[in-house]
């Protein structure tokens, strides 16, 4: 079967992803999103006690999505477990960028 490429451009000017878009650009189902949303692990703009419909998703959300289902899929880890991967990466690149260019 042949695999379909999403490309997925977020910015300030367009605007925020819905489920919908996210699950397309992740090749994820709205379920998975569901759960790690109701588990605390991943946080959509609208806040998770909205309803599904309502929920978006900003660039860095996309992000940790790409980065939690790879983990999940690659070493069949536990979403909390994925969620801690993706939470780990980010703070190592906010302090690479805290130490600048020449690190």
């Amino acid at each position: 079967m042949a695999s379909k490429a999403w490309i997925v451009q977020v910015s300030s000017e367009q605007g925020d992803l819905t489920l919908d878009e996210l699950c397309r650009a992740c090749a994820v189902s709205a379920d998975w999103v569901g759960e790690r949303v109701h588990a605390g692990l991943l946080a959509p703009r609208a806040g998770p006690g909205g309803a599904a419909g309502a929920w978006r998703f900003d660039a860095a959300a996309l992000l940790r999505v790409r980065v939690m289902r790879r983990i999940e899929r690659d070493f069949d880890a536990v979403p909390e477990l994925a969620a801690l991967v993706a939470d780990l990466q980010e703070e190592i690149r906010r302090l690479r960028l805290r130490l600048g260019p020449d690190r």
